[in-house]
């Protein structure tokens, strides 16, 4: 019988759950959200959904992964057989994200290039027309698919490639690769932090940021802004940290560990707060323009508004462009490859196919999956599968993992072995929050966001790409993780006497 492997360490263990959690949305989205939702008054509801949803599913998916030493869908087949299934939907949701995720590391792959030219340019509207129409050159809309961008296509191929190199050796490689990438762009994110807040402007960007408006409290929209940036910034729904977690020895500490990843990503999702509305501040001072106006979310931020404030610095702009496009790719490379390793382990969990096989012929998968997304008119259908998959697919998979584990599942061998683990308890508080307080938000928040989709298209895009790209997608994803939960496995899956969990 093979051993499971092992982390080398604790702080290996803890470094790749944060470097999962971290990743671009971090930077291009907490930010926004807080701003567009009362600035510092957003912080409030944000720990309340960071404390009864975050942590609990969090401490759910670590907790699990150890106890059933397996993957997403061979820990919850262990619950019962018929659940495999959602495991399997867990990553067939994990590895549409790992499709398009890495077509926008190669945009962060060909910025880099361009951050020694400065090629967009000084200001935004130049940017913003590189971006566009030089660098994308996108189409009008998206059933015109207007032929493959080949340096988009090559900026896949790194990614994946990278991919590769990281996770085929295994958690070890992971333990040895995540203890220098994820420090290193917080360091780099200090650096820009310290230039930014020389610059003309820096202060008034962080006032934009931080100025609170306590009646956006009484919005209840703005709770539900708050519980699904928690959610969906956690890497929770993935498959990944119960994947990370089945590699822990059964002794390991799971509750404290929850905290630690939590608190490091909701404490750097806020300092990249600062990084980027001081920064925005700076622009708006050098163009003349009010700051509201140049301030803007995803890829608009990534690739458009950063760009432009970076050529107005008055020296070493070059320097300050690289600094920031390899921040967005240690980011965005620690989260793919986590994504990758969660599919590698589910796979091999199921079948006996060497990890180097199993790792090459998805890395291969991946980016040829990712190639209708490098075309002209990819942004739009980027944009499409994101919007479905983000917001509906990973809700759906939090959802259900709580409901199978919290109401067709006794709880409390969950909570007992925590306990016995654990240095931080996990107590009926804890399983408060997963058969209430955590499914009934995420519940709320999938039907409203289907109220929303209903009543007016998203983006205004087509109906019929929103069908395609958004249903389609959706139904196909959930429909192949049972297909695959169906298949026979060729090693002993769920009664391996080295798993027993009685």
């Amino acid at each position: 019988m093979t051993q499971r492997e092992r982390w080398a360490s604790r702080p290996a263990f803890i470094m790749a759950a944060i470097g999962s959690a971290i990743g671009l949305g971090n930077v291009w989205r907490f930010p926004y959200v807080a701003y567009s939702n009362g600035g510092g008054a957003f912080l409030i509801p944000y720990f309340v959904a960071l404390f009864t949803a975050g942590i609990p599913l969090l401490v759910l998916e670590f907790g699990l992964g150890q106890m059933m030493q397996g993957s997403s869908p061979k820990s919850l087949a262990k619950i019962h057989r018929k659940w495999e299934w959602v495991g399997w939907w867990a990553l067939m949701v994990g590895s549409m994200i790992a499709f398009y995720y890495c077509v926008v590391l190669g945009y962060c792959w060909n910025y880099l290039y361009h951050s020694f030219t400065l090629a967009w340019g000084q200001t935004p509207a130049e940017a913003r027309d590189f971006f566009f129409n030089q660098f994308l050159q996108i189409t009008g809309d998206p059933g015109t698919i207007g032929g493959i961008r080949w340096p988009i296509l090559i900026g896949l191929a790194l990614a994946w490639m990278a991919n590769y190199w990281v996770i085929v050796n295994g958690v070890k490689r992971i333990g040895q690769v995540v203890m220098w990438m994820v420090p290193v762009p917080i360091i780099f994110l200090i650096i820009l932090f310290v230039r930014a807040m020389t610059l003309p402007g820096a202060m008034d960007g962080i006032a934009y940021y931080l100025t609170p408006d306590f009646s956006q409290l009484l919005n209840g929209r703005v709770w539900l802004a708050a519980y699904s940036q928690i959610f969906f910034s956690l890497s929770l729904g993935f498959g990944i940290l119960m994947a990370y977690a089945s590699h822990l020895p059964r002794d390991a500490e799971i509750t404290n560990n929850a905290f630690i990843t939590a608190l490091a990503n909701c404490g750097f999702s806020f300092f990249a707060g600062f990084v980027v509305f001081s920064t925005l501040g700076f622009l708006a001072h050098a163009t003349g323009a009010p700051v509201e106006s140049v301030i803007d979310k995803g890829p608009g931020l990534a690739f458009v508004i950063y760009p432009a404030a970076i050529s107005q610095l008055p020296f070493w702009s070059q320097l300050f462009g690289v600094l920031f496009f390899v921040t967005l790719l240690f980011l965005g490379i620690d989260s793919a490859f986590s994504i990758v390793e969660a599919i590698v382990t589910g796979l091999n969990d199921k079948w006996d196919i060497p990890r180097p096989l199993i790792t090459k012929a998805f890395c291969l998968l991946g980016f040829l999956a990712g190639i209708p997304f490098c075309t002209r008119a990819g942004l739009y259908w980027l944009d499409i599968v994101d919007n479905w998959m983000s917001n509906f697919g990973l809700a759906a998979v939090g959802f259900a993992e709580c409901v199978i584990v919290g109401w067709m599942w006794n709880t409390r061998k969950l909570t007992h072995h925590l306990d016995k683990v654990s240095e931080i308890p996990a107590g009926h508080g804890w399983e408060f929050c997963v058969r209430v307080i955590t499914p009934a938000v995420l519940g709320i928040t999938l039907v409203m966001s289907l109220i929303e989709e209903f009543k007016r298209p998203y983006e205004n895009y087509p109906i019929w790409a929103l069908f395609m790209g958004g249903w389609c997608v959706t139904v196909a994803v959930a429909i192949f993780g049972m297909l695959v939960a169906r298949i026979k496995p060729v090693k002993t899956f769920v009664d391996n006497p080295e798993d027993n969990v009685s």
